[in-house]
C-alpha cells in the first residue's frame, strides 16, 4: 500500500511529522553553517524535499524566524539570520549575562528528571569530543545550554538564550573547522569538565557556583574566538 503524506513511509502506520522533521533539519543546517548567514531559504525547494505544501512551510518559517534562525521581510525571500561585526560585538557582551542568569535559575528550579536529561546530552557532547566530530560537538554544546535554559523555567530569558545560542553555535562551527591542535583539544576537554561541574552545581542547588562556572566557560570560548569581534564581557553581578 502506498504511504500517504500522513503515514510513515517505512512502517505504514505511524504518523510522520514532516513539519517537525523540516524544523529540525533547517535548524541544524543553519547551526552547522550548511546554510550560511544571509543565505536565501528556498521555500519551494523545502516543500519538494519534505513533501509539504506551502502553507505549513511558511508557518514553520515564521516559527523559526521568531526563534532567531531566519529573517523575514515583506516582499523578500526568507534569509538565514545575518552574522556581522556589530551583531557579534553585541553577542559577546550579552552572552555571559544570559548564560549566568539561566544557569543560576536552573540551579534553583531544575527537577531531577531535567537534570538526568542534561546528563544524557553531556554524554553525547563528551562522545563528540572523543570522536573529534565537529558538527555534533557544537550541536550538543548548543543542546546542553538550551536544556539549562529550559531548566530555568523563565519565559522571559528563553528568547534571548535561543538567539545567543544560534550565534555561539555558528561561531563554534566556523572556528572548529580548523584542524584540532593539542591546545585546542585541551580546551575542549576543559569545556567538557566545566559542563560536568555545572551539572554538579545545579544538582546540589548551588546557583553561585553554577554562575561562576558558566562565566568561566564563556570566557574559554571568548578567548578562542577573539578574532570574531569578541570584546571583554561586562562584569555584572547577578545575584538571583
Amino acid at each position: 500500500m502506498k504511504a500517504t503524506a500522513d503515514v510513515h513511509p517505512l512502517t505504514g502506520d505511524a504518523p510522520l511529522d514532516r513539519k517537525g522533521v523540516l524544523a529540525d533539519a533547517l535548524r541544524r543546517r543553519i547551526l552547522s553553517m550548511e546554510l550560511a548567514p544571509g543565505a536565501v531559504v528556498d521555500e519551494l525547494a523545502l516543500c519538494d524535499e519534505f513533501g509539504l505544501s506551502r502553507p505549513p512551510v511558511r508557518e514553520l518559517l515564521r516559527q523559526i524566524a521568531a526563534e532567531g534562525y531566519i529573517e523575514l521581510e515583506t516582499n523578500r525571500a526568507p534569509r538565514v539570520a545575518a552574522m556581522n561585526h556589530d551583531s557579534l560585538h553585541s553577542f559577546f557582551l550579552a552572552a555571559p549575562l544570559i548564560y549566568v542568569a539561566t544557569t543560576q535559575l536552573a540551579a534553583t528550579y531544575a527537577t531531577a528528571r531535567e537534570i538526568e536529561a542534561l546528563k544524557a546530552i553531556q554524554e553525547q557532547f563528551r562522545q563528540a569530543i572523543v570522536d573529534r566530530d565537529v558538527e555534533n560537538r557544537v550541536i550538543y554544546n548548543d543542546a546542553f545550554h538550551l536544556e539549562i535554559g529550559k531548566m530555568a523555567h523563565n519565559d522571559y530569558l528563553m528568547p534571548s538564550l535561543r538567539r545567543v545560542l544560534i550565534d555561539h553555535t555558528r561561531l563554534g562551527t566556523i572556528f572548529y573547522r580548523h584542524p584540532t591542535t593539542a591546545d585546542m583539544q585541551a580546551d575542549l576537554e576543559l569545556a567538557c569538565l566545566q559542563h560536568d561541574q555545572m551539572i554538579e552545581a545545579i544538582e546540589r542547588r548551588d546557583p553561585e557556583t553554577a554562575g561562576r562556572l558558566v562565566r568561566e566557560h564563556m570566557e574559554l570560548s571568548r578567548r578562542r574566538m577573539a578574532e570574531y569581534a569578541a570584546p571583554q564581557g561586562m562584569d555584572v553581578a547577578l545575584n538571583l
